[in-house]
C-alpha cells in the first residue's frame, strides 16, 4: 500500500464523515429557509447562503470535498424542486465551480493573500458559469412553461436594462452571481479560521 492510499483512508473518518454531513446539512437548511430574491434582478435568482459551508469544507478538506457537499445540497433539494431538477443543475455548476476554483488555490498556500484571490478568482468563474449556465440551461427550460418574451418582460420591469436574452445573461445572470459570490466569500473570509478549529 503506498502513501496516498494511506493517507486517503486515514482521510475518511467518522469525524470526516460527521463533518461533511453537517455542512451539507446546514447547507440545505440555507437554501431551504434563507432564500430570497434581490432588488433589480429577475425573480426566478433567488440569493443563498447554501453554498458557505461547501466553501468552508473546501477550505477544510480540499476542493473535492467542497464539491461534494454542493452535489449533496443540490440532490436533497430535488425533494422540493419546481424547476424538474434543471435549477439545482445550474446551482450545482455555478456554486461548484467557486466552490473548487477558491478551495483548489487555498490548498496549496494556505495563507490570507491565497484566500483572497481565492475567492475573487472563484467569484469571477462562478459568474462567468452561472451565465453561461442560465444561457443553456435555465432560460430554454422556463420558455417551455412561458414564452420568452414574457420572461424578458417580467424582468423587465424590475431591470429596465434586460431587453432579450443576452441582457438577462448580461444584466441579470451575471451581476446576480458576483454579487452572491462576493457576499458569500466575504463571510467566507471572516469566519473560516474560527470554524475550521471546530472542525479540526
Amino acid at each position: 500500500m503506498n502513501n496516498t492510499q494511506t493517507v486517503t483512508r486515514k482521510g475518511f473518518t467518522p469525524k470526516f464523515i460527521a463533518s461533511v454531513g453537517i455542512l451539507s446539512g446546514i447547507s440545505i437548511v440555507l437554501m431551504q429557509i434563507l432564500e430570497f430574491p434581490i432588488p433589480f434582478m429577475p425573480p426566478f435568482l433567488k440569493f443563498d447562503f447554501s453554498n458557505l459551508p461547501a466553501l468552508i469544507g473546501g477550505f477544510a478538506y480540499g476542493p473535492v470535498t467542497g464539491v461534494i457537499i454542493t452535489l449533496i445540497k443540490a440532490a436533497l433539494h430535488l425533494l422540493r424542486t419546481d424547476s424538474g431538477g434543471v435549477g439545482e443543475l445550474a446551482d450545482f455548476l455555478a456554486g461548484g465551480s467557486l466552490v473548487f476554483t477558491a478551495s483548489m488555490i487555498y490548498k496549496y498556500n494556505k495563507t490570507r493573500k491565497n484566500a483572497v484571490i481565492g475567492l475573487i478568482l472563484g467569484t469571477i468563474i462562478m459568474a462567468i458559469v452561472g451565465g453561461l449556465a442560465n444561457y443553456f440551461i435555465l432560460i430554454p427550460f422556463y420558455t417551455n412553461v412561458m414564452p420568452m418574451e414574457q420572461i424578458i418582460e417580467l424582468c423587465g420591469k424590475v431591470n429596465p436594462l434586460i431587453k432579450d436574452t443576452l441582457g438577462y445573461v448580461l444584466y441579470g445572470a451575471i451581476p446576480f452571481n458576483l454579487i452572491k459570490g462576493f457576499i458569500i466569500s466575504a463571510i467566507t473570509f471572516i469566519v473560516y479560521k474560527q470554524v475550521s478549529k471546530i472542525l479540526h
